[in-house]
């Protein structure tokens, strides 16, 4: 089994990184950090860079947790979350969640959302201490 992290390179990925890294160290279970995009911006806010993959490798190989770090070009990205999820049998999904206003909500779907939505196993969702995130 194994914890799953959708990861991004900004302070909502890190959160989610942390506390995936700690529930992966906790249950004694494998880390998979997916940092996937859609291709289809020229760029990608949330994509992390070659020396920004790099450094997330450095950080994690200091752990006391097997990891192992995926980066693809995928249709969707909850679905590519939930897909390795099935395929590993995950027992846990961290997603970071950041603030959004209501029209945002309504009008645009999001990871997070679909993640927590129609996962079959546990998801954890996560925001940096100190934020609010909006109703």
């Amino acid at each position: 089994m194994s914890v799953i992290v959708a990861y991004a390179p900004d302070v909502y990925g890190r959160s989610a990184l942390s506390h995936g890294a700690a529930e992966a160290s906790r249950r004694g279970e494998k880390l998979i950090v997916i940092n996937d995009t859609k291709g289809d911006a020229y760029v990608d806010a949330r994509l992390a860079h070659e020396a920004e993959i790099d450094a997330l490798r450095t950080q994690l190989a200091r752990l006391d947790v097997e990891s192992e770090v995926r980066q693809d070009m995928v249709r969707d990205i909850a679905e590519a979350v939930l897909q390795v999820s099935e395929e590993v049998a995950a027992s846990l999904i961290v997603v970071g969640i950041r603030p959004r206003s209501p029209v945002g909500k309504l009008l645009l779907g999001s990871v997070a959302q679909r993640t927590i939505l129609d996962a079959t196993c546990p998801v954890l969702a996560v925001k940096p201490e100190g934020t609010n995130v909006e109703d």
